[in-house]
Formats: structure tokens, sequence, C-alpha cells
């Protein structure tokens, strides 16, 4: 179950990357912000220092994540490399996860988006609790 954890937070915190990279450096592009749903070249434009931001909020977790599965990985059982690995793969992946949700919440046209940003941090969190709790 730890392995599998570590993969899917590894995963979604790949995935957030690529997330960043489109907010933060190729927002303005047409295949981005029509993948974002944004109407138009200046709506974008508009929205820009907005996604920039965002972008940077993506890539705090995913950083967060990529550490935590480090130190699972490198800790043994019940370390403090192992509780903090842990702790940073919940927190940030847990986030990940809320912040998806929030995003279905928003509307029926952000299901697909909602259901690509977390499924990998939901199955990060159950494998992780399962393994946490043998």
């Amino acid at each position: 179950m730890i392995l599998v954890s570590l993969l899917f937070a590894f995963l979604a915190g790949a995935l957030h990357v690529f997330i960043f990279t489109m907010e933060s450096f190729t927002w303005t592009r047409p295949a981005t912000w029509k993948r974002f749903g944004i109407a138009s070249q200046a709506d974008a434009e508009t929205t820009r220092s907005l996604a920039y931001n965002q972008g940077f909020y993506n890539l705090f977790l995913a950083i967060g994540a990529f550490i935590g599965v480090g130190l699972v990985a490198l800790g043994g059982a019940g370390t403090v490399q192992n509780v903090a690995g842990w702790t940073l793969i919940f927190s940030c992946c847990g986030s990940m996860l809320l912040a998806a949700a929030v995003l279905a919440l928003t509307g029926r046209k952000y299901l697909r988006a909602a259901a690509t940003q977390g499924t990998t941090p939901l199955l990060a969190v159950v494998f992780g609790l399962l393994a946490v709790l043998q």
C-alpha cells in the first residue's frame, strides 16, 4: 500500500507541475486558455496575473507532495522523516483533493477537470491511510 500511495502522490504532484506550467507560462496561448474555458485572447490577457498566481499554488502543492514522497521512501517506519513525509502527503494531496471538490461544485462543465485534478490525490490519500493504519 505504501508504494501505491507514493506512486499516486508523485503522479498528483506531476499533474500539478503541468497545471503550474500552463497557468504560469502558457496561459495566453490559445490552446491553454481554451482548455480552461476562457472565452477570448483578451480575457486570457486580463486573467493572466490571476492564473500566474494560481499556478504557483499548484507548484507549491506539488513540491510538498514530492518532498513527502521522498521522506517516506527514505525514512523507516515511525521515524521523524516518515511522519513528516506522510504529513506532507496528506496535507498537500488533501489540499489538491479539496480544490478538486471546490472545482466540481463550481458547475457541471468543470466535472471532468475536477475528476482529472482530484483522482490521483484521492488515491494517494486512500492508499496512504490504508498503509498507515495497518
